[in-house]
């Protein structure tokens, strides 16, 4: 009778111990449901929300944030986790939470643009987004913010080039209302007038050069350039942009020398192409001293994701420092800018040349040494144009090239190369 009283009562205990464990195990697995987790803070959860808010917030750009009465998130988008807004399930920028917290103690839709620190970078960048706070029914909030990081930066672009512009323009247009006050001051001196309508046509000469540089920067910034796009050949590219500069070569004795590769071609928009060229050229001839030697060498190069035709334009002028290297493709920047104006420059050859590499998917390189001369590199991919041999035969390129008919190319005739500068 005893032992089976001590099985009876070892039965209960154990029955006992077991309930509570299922209890216990019950509550715990319910409170776990509750918490809030990423996965459930997605766009997919909709937990405590009104009806058509989930759908309303999956098509919102903004990054968006639903908190509760205790400040947990009910629901973030991932664009809120990417920008490091929600953490643990907790909304992670204090500025935020102070706005929620006030919106949900009188209702105020609020508004505020904030700075944040980049997640994942130790250089301190600023995130800057705007956040907007609303209440969302009677126990939720709705935070919505909004990244301005890229529209502050094309801003700050923009603010600068009208600056610079701006200051360009102002330049040769004050230097023409001061020579003209001058001409007529000295109505009764020929050789003032003369002196004087020699200088207002060179600030009127730098004004026209500034104005259609302007205009041509737009176009290629604006323009895609593949739409009139045809096969060039870089031979008549080379050919005129040496044209292009003979006039100013041959007054300070520079000689211009070209070679490389030839019947090579490329694919883009011809004037575009020209005038990238040509403003390489014309700039290694404006900063060389006299006496001195310019050459254009073409090649080509064998690259993973196709072949390129490189086009390297060298000179013998001062050089370019390294800090100045950096910059040389930024518009308006010049190196030295009284020699820049003393050589009619307008600080936005080397802008143009960047966009129109880039535009047809190649790119601009510059070397150079103080003291030695500097090397610009511009890199295109090179043209399809080939049909490929035929029964054995030579090579056949598409008469779009020239308009003149098919033409063999098995004996390439080549350029001398340009020989090495010292």
């Amino acid at each position: 009778m005893d032992v089976n009283a001590a099985v009876a009562a070892a039965a209960a205990i154990a029955g006992l111990c077991t309930g509570v464990i299922a209890m216990l195990a019950f509550r715990w697995s319910e409170r776990e449901q509750k918490r809030p987790t990423r996965t459930s803070l997605r766009p997919d959860g909709n937990a405590a929300l009104p009806p058509g808010v989930d759908t309303v917030l999956s098509v919102l750009s903004s990054s968006a944030v639903v908190l509760d009465e205790s400040d947990s998130v009910v629901k973030a988008s991932s664009a809120a986790y990417a920008l490091g807004l929600v953490r643990g399930g907790r909304l992670a920028v204090e500025p935020m939470l102070h706005m929620a917290r006030d919106t949900r103690r009188d209702g105020e839709i609020r508004q505020v643009e904030l700075d944040l620190p980049r997640r994942g970078t130790g250089r301190g960048e600023a995130l800057a987004v705007s956040a907007r706070v609303a209440p969302l029914g009677s126990r939720l909030v709705l935070l919505l913010v909004e990244d301005l990081t890229e529209a502050r930066r094309i801003e700050a672009v923009r603010r600068d080039f009208v600056a610079n512009v701006s200051h360009e323009l102002k330049t040769p247009v004050g230097a023409l209302s001061l020579l003209s006050e001058a001409v007529m001051d000295a109505s009764d001196d020929p050789e003032a007038v003369e002196r004087f309508a020699g200088r207002m046509q060179i600030e009127a000469t730098r004004l026209t050069n500034l104005v259609q540089e302007l205009i041509d920067l737009s176009r290629v910034q604006n323009d895609d350039p593949l739409e009139d796009a045809e096969p060039v050949r870089v031979e008549e590219l080379v050919d005129e942009a040496i044209d292009r500069c003979r006039q100013q070569a041959g007054s300070k004795q520079i000689t211009m020398a070209s070679g490389g590769t030839a019947d090579l071609f490329v694919w883009g928009n011809r004037s575009q192409l020209a005038a990238a060229l040509g403003n390489l050229v014309e700039n290694a001839v404006n900063y060389s001293p006299a006496r001195t030697r310019v050459g254009i060498a073409v090649r080509k190069m064998v690259a993973p994701g196709g072949d390129l035709i490189e086009i390297a334009v060298t000179d013998q002028g001062l050089g370019i420092s390294e800090k100045d290297r950096e910059r040389v493709f930024e518009r308006f920047y010049r190196v030295d800018p009284a020699r820049s104006r003393a050589t009619g420059g307008t600080g936005l050859g080397l802008a143009i040349v960047k966009h129109v590499a880039a535009s047809h998917g190649g790119e601009v390189t510059v070397w150079s040494s103080e003291g030695q001369g500097s090397t610009f590199t511009l890199r295109l991919p090179e043209s399809g144009v080939v049909r490929g041999r035929t029964n054995g035969g030579p090579l056949v390129v598409n008469d779009a090239v020239d308009g003149d008919g098919p033409y063999e190319t098995d004996s390439l005739e080549t350029f001398p190369a340009p020989e090495a500068l010292p």
